[in-house]
């Protein structure tokens, strides 16, 4: 017969396993909204290239769905099988590869119009729309701290962004409102990657979800494959574009949102931004003053503060059970 301290080892054992299995999928949400960071730096390149935001948006849905397609056959060939997955969830998935592709031809408008500042923090206020449909799906209110982490990290948007410097006032309406559909459609996409749950491979998934972002992409740029542009040099741009902002973000989105709260699946996806301004100083030369890396640094205690349950609340469950178990 298991013994009252067998028993609290082992509650603390599976209080640790829960823990560390939260920060593991906290991490992968994490480097998936990191890699959305290379994004505006790969924008900026091709248009300077002479390719337009449409070119860009579908080279990323092709591209992504293309990576995708070429590990599901390595892994066939490997004698994996494909699962058969139903017409209405392979419709379910389909749609979150149009919401991330619908993310992309709004934020790229908004780009081509708007200063970046300006783009990028109304864009950023998908770390607090998560929040939003956390609370109508579940209909339960998110934890005060998930509210204040999305507070600090919109706080710190501001500063790293740049916006405090040129305000949002006086700008083109339909760029704003473009800026802002794409927040809502990102944190759709990161709210709904947790929730669409299919019995197949990631790759699998990953091949569906990416033909949906296809499809989309053929109402901005219909005629791509057939174009020429891959002869015109995009090639480079397209496979950054499909690598970073597409099949890594599916693929890592798809695996650690189920295990996480909708709301804070949309809080660790805030490392698009310390991940974007880093990458444009280093590729692009872009400078970061004090007030800059203030905000990176503030977006990051907020991501950190949002993980201080999972992170603390383990080691919290194994102190206590040791406790019992000395007693």
């Amino acid at each position: 017969m298991m013994t009252g301290t067998d028993t609290i080892k082992q509650q603390a054992a599976g209080a640790g396993a829960a823990g560390a299995g939260q920060a593991k999928a906290a991490l992968q949400v994490f480097v998936g909204g990191a890699c959305y960071g290379a994004m505006a730096t790969t924008y900026k390149l091709a248009y300077a290239a002479g390719f337009t935001s449409a070119q860009v948006v579908a080279s990323q849905a092709w591209f992504g769905c293309l990576f995708f397609a070429l590990v599901a056959l390595a892994n066939r060939a490997l004698g994996h099988h494909w699962q058969r997955v139903g017409w209405k969830l392979a419709l379910k998935l389909m749609g979150l590869g149009a919401l991330t592709c619908l993310t992309s031809i709004l934020y790229c408008y908004a780009m081509s119009v708007l200063p970046a500042p300006v783009a990028l923090t109304l864009l950023f206020q998908f770390t607090w729309l998560g929040l939003v449909w956390q609370t109508v799906m579940t209909r339960r209110p998110p934890r005060p701290l998930q509210v204040v982490s999305a507070l600090v990290i919109v706080f710190g948007t501001v500063f790293a962004s740049g916006v405090y410097k040129t305000g949002i006032a006086g700008y083109d309406p339909v760029a704003l409102l473009c800026a802002l559909g794409a927040a809502v459609s990102c944190s759709l996409f990161v709210t709904l990657s947790g929730r669409v749950k299919a019995p197949c491979s990631s790759e699998q998934r990953g091949v569906i979800v990416c033909m949906g972002s296809v499809v989309m992409s053929l109402t901005v740029c219909p005629d791509y494959v057939v174009s020429g542009v891959l002869a015109q040099g995009i090639l480079p741009f397209a496979v950054i574009a499909g690598f970073f902002g597409l099949f890594c973000p599916v693929l890592l989105f798809g695996v650690g949102s189920p295990h996480l709260p909708a709301g804070l699946s949309t809080v660790m996806a805030a490392a698009e931004l310390p991940a974007g301004l880093l990458i444009a100083m280093i590729v692009l030369g872009e400078p970061l003053g004090v007030v800059e890396w203030l905000g990176v640094a503030i977006i990051l205690a907020g991501v950190c503060l949002a993980q201080a349950p999972s992170l603390f609340g383990g080691r919290e469950a194994r102190r206590a059970a040791a406790g019992q178990a000395v007693s």
